[in-house]
């Protein structure tokens, strides 16, 4: 049985504008590149606190979180409270920094472990192309940006901007080719199926997220245990795996000490829906990954970004999710 969450107004996450947390960013950003992290930090801080005393449903997401985190992997060390909180949007911004020093150009890549990469780079020398079904766990940016630089593996990641317009104008300033291979995609419509099958068709790769329902209203969830209770996950990355009959693989990065790590792990070798049994076809593809999603979150768990009511069940409540 899920834990309740306090008293707030049913919100779909693409109306929470995460945009605002980056309002002083760019002049944290030009701190931290003039004097250095530390620097940065301490200026950090009051921004920090600002927004977490202002924003009330992302600090009750992010509390709710951290407490099933600590019941359900028997962390003791992790702090519920406000304490945990400004902990977990501290790693939130030091995430944001990372993102814009990445497109900056100041980032040193001597300091990334990869993993299960060698059945990817097949597939890549052999011009296969994939799914990577990603999270907001870590930092994607990471990934496209090492892609770009490897030149084999050419990505396109299927992005919601609305919600996040302010921050990718950011980082298109910072770097134009940031916006190259992004694809807004609100829902997935024939034409658009069509343009990735064809990508994927000459060897590349198309990134979706698998921890965020869709914006459409009416848009189609499955169920899975995730933390310890059921929670709602998208379909679509598992219909978009059918048409697409590739390889699918889940890709999560995460910083462990002084290092980055990604981590590509295979889920299918293809998706092929049954006539009879599609929910529970979705339902068992949903489950292997938020088993994953939980496992690094176990790991690290204050780099998972989903600052929302991420337990309430779509189909069982009320829900504002029209854009």
């Amino acid at each position: 049985m899920s834990q309740s969450m306090p008293a707030a107004p049913r919100r779909h996450w693409a109306h929470i504008n995460e945009a605002s947390f980056v309002a002083g960013m760019r002049f944290l950003f030009w701190i931290c590149r003039t004097f250095g992290r530390w620097p940065f930090r301490l200026f950090l801080y009051p921004v920090l606190t600002w927004y977490v005393l202002t924003q009330p449903a992302a600090r009750a997401a992010s509390s709710d979180y951290l407490r099933r985190v600590r019941n359900h992997g028997k962390l003791e060390w992790i702090n519920p409270g406000l304490a945990g909180v400004m902990r977990h949007f501290a790693a939130f911004a030091e995430c944001i920094l990372d993102k814009m020093l990445l497109w900056g150009g100041h980032t040193n890549f001597g300091k990334v472990a990869y993993f299960g990469e060698k059945q990817l780079d097949d597939d890549i020398a052999s011009g296969r192309g994939g799914l990577l079904i990603c999270s907001h766990f870590g930092n994607l940016e990471l990934c496209r940006v090492l892609a770009r630089q490897r030149g084999g593996m050419k990505m396109t990641v299927l992005v919601h901007t609305k919600h996040a317009r302010k921050f990718n104008q950011l980082l298109g300033q910072l770097d134009p080719e940031s916006q190259l291979n992004l694809l807004q995609v609100t829902e997935m419509s024939p034409a658009t199926a069509m343009l990735l099958n064809e990508r994927v068709s000459r060897g590349e790769f198309v990134v979706i997220a698998g921890d965020r329902v869709p914006v459409t209203s009416g848009a189609r969830t499955c169920e899975a245990q995730f933390m310890g209770a059921p929670a709602a996950f998208p379909v679509g990355p598992y219909v978009l795996a059918s048409l697409l009959q590739c390889p699918v693989y889940m890709l999560f990065s995460m910083r462990s000490g002084r290092r980055s790590e990604i981590h590509f792990e295979r889920l299918r070798d293809s998706v092929r829906l049954p006539r009879k049994g599609r929910e529970q076809a979705f339902a068992e593809l949903a489950q292997d990954y938020a088993a994953r999603l939980e496992h690094f979150c176990l790991r690290a768990p204050f780099q998972w970004f989903n600052f929302f009511e991420f337990w309430r069940m779509p189909d069982r409540e009320s829900t504002d999710a029209s854009c």
